[in-house]
C-alpha cells in the first residue's frame, strides 16, 4: 500500500485550509460529536468544497477538533472556502471556529491505521498559522497573502499583523483577512500580548530617555506601522512601465513612443531579480496620471516608470522618471537626446539605471541581453515597431492581425537577420491561424513554422524565439508536449513573461487539464493583473465548464478596466442565453451596435432574435452588410449569410432562406480548398447543407469536422463538431445519433459552434428551434429538463 500512496500523492505544492473548533476540549463527548457534525455540514455545503471535491482534487483530513482541507488548484480556493464558512457561521453563533491558510509542499504517507494520509510543511505551517488566531479569525501566511495581493479584489481584505512566534521559536508572518461581514477584525490574543510586552519595553526606555528622543521614536513607530502594511506584501523590486507620451509634432509617431516603452519594459522583464508588470496591464492608463499610489496598488508594484518620446527626423528625445509610488517621490530621472541610430543604447541605459536604482542583481547573461541591439537597420526597426503596435492593441481582430503581419513581413524583408521580428511574425501568424483572425491556410501555417525556425537559427538563446516555436507547435500542430518543452526553456530566459503561463493555460485546457490550466491562468494574472484579453480568456474557461457565476465575475473585472467594452457585454449576454435568461440577454444586447467586422457580436444578436422567435428586425441589418461585404472577413461572410438564412427560415420566409443558403454554400466552398483543416468553415458548410436539405452531404461534413479536431486532441474546441453533428442529426431525422451526441456534450466542458461560443445547456435545448424535431422524444425531454449543475 505504501508504494500506491506515494505514487498517488507524490510531493507537490498544496494549498491548505486548517479549521479548528475553539473550546472543543471543554465540551462533553456528545457535544463534541454534534459540534463536529455541524461544522462538517457547513463546510460540505460550501461552493468551493463541492466544486473541487467533484473533481477529485480535494483531500479531507479529520483532526478530531476540526479538519484540514488540501486543495491543489490555486491559493485562492482555500481562502474562498474559508470566507464561505465564515459567512455561514453567522447563522451558528454557538459554533466558534478559527481558520488558517498556507501554501507549501505535502506528500503521501501511510498512517498507523494503514490508510493513506498527508504530511509536510504545507500542513504543519497552516496549522501553526491558525494557532495564532482566536474564534472567528481567518489567518493567512505571508506567502499566501503575497499571492493574493497580486489581485486587486483581495487587497482591501488583507491586514498585516506582523510576526507570530510558533513552535521551535519560528517566526511566522501572519495576515488577518477580514471585512465587514467576514472574519474577525480584532487583534488576536497572541498579538495583544506581544503588543503589551512591547509597550512595557517602550515605557522602560522612555523613563530613562529624553522627552524629545522619546517623541521622535514614538513618531517613527507610528509612521512605520502605517507604511509597512502594504509594503510588507509588495516587493520593493517591483515596477510597472506606464505608456510613454508621444510629444512628436506628427501624431502618427504614437507607434514609436509605444515601441520605446515596450522595448524598455521587455529589457527590464528579462531581469529575474525584478518583478515587472506586463504592458497589457499598463496600457489602459494615461502617460502621466495623477493617482500614482492608487495605480501602483491596482498593479501590485512599488515603483512606476513614466516617460515621453519626441521624434523629429532622425533625432529622438526620451524623457524618463522613476517614481516611488507610496509617497509619489522621484527616485531618478534623465533626458536622452540621441540620433535614431542610437535609440537602442537609450533603451539599454534606462533599463540598467532602473535595475541599479532598485538594487536588482544582474547576471552576466542578463547584462548582455539588456544591452543587445536587435538590428542595425533603422527602417527594419521602424517597421517592427509599427507591427508591434498592432500586436499590442487590446483586441485581436482580423484588422489588427493583418496590420501586424504586414509590417513584420516588411521588417524581415529589410533585415533578414532580425531575429526578434521573425519571432513576433511567427507568433502573430500562429495566433491568427488558431483564432481564425487570419485565414487559416496551409501557407499561413508554413510561414509561422519558417519564421520561428529562422528566429531560432539566428539567435538560439532568444526567449521570444523559443516562445514562438512553442506557440507554433501548440497552435498549428496541436503538438502539446513539444510546445511545453519550448515554453519551459523560454521561462529561464523570460522570467517576467506573462505570455508563457498564459500560453500554458491555453494549452492545458485543450489537453483537458482544466485545474492545471486554472493554475497557469492565476500565475499569468499575477504578472499581468489588468490584461483584459487574459481575463476574458479566463472567463471563457469558466464558461466552457459552465461555471457561469465565476465567468461573470471575470468579465466584470474586464468591465472595471474597460467600461462598456462591446465584446465583454456580448459575452455576458451569451452566458445569459445559456442560462435561459433571455430578458437579461436582451437588455445587454439591445444598446449595442457592432460593426460588420465583428461577426461574433452580430451573430449573438441574431441568435437572440431567433431564440425569442422574433427574427424580423435583424434581417435588414444583415442584408445591409451584404450590400458591401468586406473581403478581409474571408469565409466569415459565408457564415454570416448562413445566419441570415436561418433568421429568414424562422421568420417563415422559406424561399428566401433557401436562396440565401445557396449563396452561402457557394461562398463557403470557395475557401475550403485553401483551408482544408478549418473545422469552423466545415461546420458552417454542414449547417448550410442541412438547411438546404442535403442530408448526406451535411452528415459527411459534420463527421469530417470531427475528424479534423478530435476531442482527444482538443478538449475545448473538439466538442464543437459534436454539437454540429447533433444539430444536423436532429434536423435530418436521426434522433438516436442526435441524442447520443447531446448526452456526450452535456457531460463535458465545451465551447459551442454558434455566435459567441457558449456551451450547450439544458436551457438552450429548450429554447433553440433547431432541436424542434426532438421535442417529443422522452430522452430529449429528460436532457432539457435536467438540473444545470456542473
Amino acid at each position: 500500500m505504501a508504494a500506491e500512496v506515494k505514487k498517488e500523492i507524490a510531493l507537490e505544492i498544496a494549498h491548505v485550509l486548517f479549521i479548528d473548533i475553539v473550546g472543543y476540549s471543554k465540551l462533553s463527548i456528545n457535544e463534541q460529536r454534534a459540534t463536529v457534525d455541524e461544522l462538517t455540514q457547513i463546510v460540505r455545503a460550501t461552493e468551493q468544497f463541492q466544486k473541487v471535491d467533484a473533481s477529485d482534487r480535494l483531500i479531507k483530513i479529520a483532526t478530531g477538533d476540526g479538519m484540514a482541507l488540501v486543495f491543489y488548484i490555486s491559493p485562492e480556493t482555500p481562502v474562498r472556502c474559508a470566507i464561505e464558512v465564515s459567512r455561514a457561521l453567522k447563522h451558528h453563533p454557538r459554533l466558534r471556529v478559527r481558520m488558517g491558510v498556507h501554501s507549501g509542499p505535502v506528500s503521501g504517507v501511510v498512517d498507523v491505521t494503514g490508510q493513506a494520509n498527508l504530511t509536510g510543511a504545507g500542513l504543519n505551517l497552516a496549522h501553526r498559522v491558525m494557532g495564532c488566531g482566536d474564534a472567528g479569525h481567518i489567518l493567512l501566511s505571508k506567502h499566501v497573502a503575497e499571492d493574493l495581493a497580486e489581485f486587486e479584489e483581495w487587497r482591501s481584505l488583507l491586514h498585516d499583523l506582523g510576526a507570530c512566534e510558533v513552535k521551535h521559536g519560528v517566526q511566522l508572518g501572519v495576515i488577518n483577512l477580514y471585512s465587514d461581514d467576514v472574519g474577525n477584525a480584532q487583534l488576536p490574543k497572541k498579538f495583544q500580548a506581544l503588543k503589551k510586552q512591547r509597550a512595557r519595553a517602550r515605557l522602560a526606555v522612555m523613563a530613562t530617555a529624553l522627552l524629545l528622543l522619546a517623541s521622535i521614536v514614538a513618531a517613527f513607530v507610528l509612521v512605520s506601522k502605517k507604511s509597512t502594511r502594504l509594503a510588507s506584501i509588495i516587493s520593493e523590486k517591483s515596477i510597472a512601465v506606464l505608456p510613454f507620451e508621444n510629444r512628436s509634432e506628427e501624431k502618427a509617431n504614437a507607434y514609436f513612443a509605444d515601441g520605446i516603452q515596450d522595448e524598455i519594459l521587455t529589457r527590464l522583464s528579462k531581469i529575474a531579480d525584478l518583478k515587472v508588470i506586463s504592458r497589457t496591464s499598463t496600457q489602459h492608463y494615461k502617460s502621466a496620471p495623477e493617482n500614482l499610489p492608487e495605480i501602483a496598488r491596482q498593479l501590485g508594484v512599488a515603483h512606476i516608470l513614466e516617460g515621453s518620446v519626441q521624434k523629429s527626423g532622425d533625432a529622438v528625445r526620451v524623457n524618463v522618471q522613476l517614481i516611488k509610488a507610496a509617497n509619489d517621490s522621484h527616485l531618478w530621472a534623465d533626458t536622452f537626446d540621441r540620433k535614431l541610430i542610437d535609440i537602442f543604447s537609450v533603451e539599454s541605459e534606462v533599463a540598467k539605471a532602473i535595475a541599479d536604482q532598485l538594487r536588482a542583481k544582474l547576471t552576466g547573461r542578463e547584462e548582455q541581453v539588456i544591452a543587445a541591439k536587435p538590428t542595425d537597420n533603422l527602417e527594419a526597426y521602424d517597421a517592427y515597431l509599427r507591427g508591434l503596435a498592432y500586436n499590442l492593441k487590446t483586441a485581436t481582430t482580423p484588422a489588427n492581425s493583418l496590420g501586424a503581419q504586414k509590417y513584420l513581413r516588411e521588417a524581415v524583408r529589410l533585415d533578414p537577420k532580425f531575429a526578434l521580428s521573425w519571432a513576433l511574425l511567427s507568433y502573430v501568424d500562429a495566433r491568427g491561424y488558431l483564432q481564425l483572425t487570419l485565414q487559416p491556410t496551409v501557407a499561413l501555417r508554413e510561414e509561422a513554422r519558417q519564421a520561428a525556425e529562422t528566429a531560432l537559427s539566428l539567435q538560439p538563446n532568444l526567449g521570444e524565439a523559443l516562445v514562438a516555436k512553442g506557440y507554433y507547435h501548440y497552435a498549428c500542430l496541436k503538438d502539446y508536449d513539444t510546445a511545453v518543452r519550448y515554453f519551459e526553456q523560454a521561462r529561464q530566459l523570460l522570467p517576467n513573461s506573462s505570455r508563457i503561463p498564459e500560453s500554458l493555460a491555453y494549452l492545458e485546457r485543450r489537453r483537458g487539464q482544466w485545474d492545471r490550466s486554472e493554475s497557469y491562468f492565476n500565475e499569468a494574472e499575477r504578472l499581468d493583473p489588468r490584461n483584459v484579453n487574459l481575463l476574458g480568456q479566463h472567463a471563457g474557461s469558466y464558461e466552457a465548464r459552465r461555471r457561469f457565476p465565476e465567468a461573470l465575475r471575470k468579465l466584470d473585472q474586464v468591465l472595471d478596466i474597460t467600461p462598456d467594452d462591446l465584446d465583454t457585454l456580448v459575452q455576458k449576454a451569451a452566458i445569459a442565453q445559456a442560462e435561459g435568461d433571455l430578458p437579461r440577454a436582451s437588455a445587454l444586447l439591445a444598446p449595442l451596435h457592432p460593426a460588420a467586422d465583428n461577426p461574433g457580436a452580430l451573430e449573438t444578436q441574431v441568435y437572440q432574435a431567433i431564440l425569442e422567435r422574433q427574427p424580423a428586425p435583424v434581417i435588414p441589418r444583415l442584408k445591409e452588410i451584404f450590400a458591401k461585404p468586406d473581403p478581409a472577413l474571408g469565409y466569415l461572410n459565408g457564415e454570416l449569410r448562413f445566419w441570415l438564412g436561418w433568421a429568414q427560415e424562422v421568420a417563415g420566409d422559406h424561399a428566401s432562406a433557401q436562396e440565401t443558403w445557396r449563396q452561402a454554400r457557394i461562398e463557403l466552398e470557395s475557401f475550403l480548398k485553401e483551408q482544408p483543416e478549418n473545422f469552423v468553415l466545415i461546420g458552417d458548410l454542414a449547417l448550410t447543407n442541412m438547411g438546404l436539405g442535403d442530408k448526406a452531404v451535411a452528415l459527411t461534413l459534420a463527421e469530417r469536422a470531427m475528424a479534423v479536431i478530435p476531442i482527444e486532441k482538443d478538449a475545448l474546441h473538439g466538442p464543437i463538431p459534436i454539437e454540429i453533428l447533433a444539430r444536423v442529426a436532429a434536423q435530418i431525422g436521426e434522433p438516436d445519433r442526435a441524442i447520443a451526441a447531446l448526452q456526450k456534450l452535456l457531460s463535458i466542458p465545451s465551447g459551442g459552434p454558434l455566435a459567441s461560443n457558449a456551451p450547450l445547456t439544458p436551457a438552450l435545448l429548450r429554447l433553440d428551434p433547431m432541436f424542434n424535431p426532438l421535442r417529443n422524444d422522452p430522452r430529449f425531454q429528460k436532457l432539457a429538463a435536467s438540473l444545470e449543475e456542473w
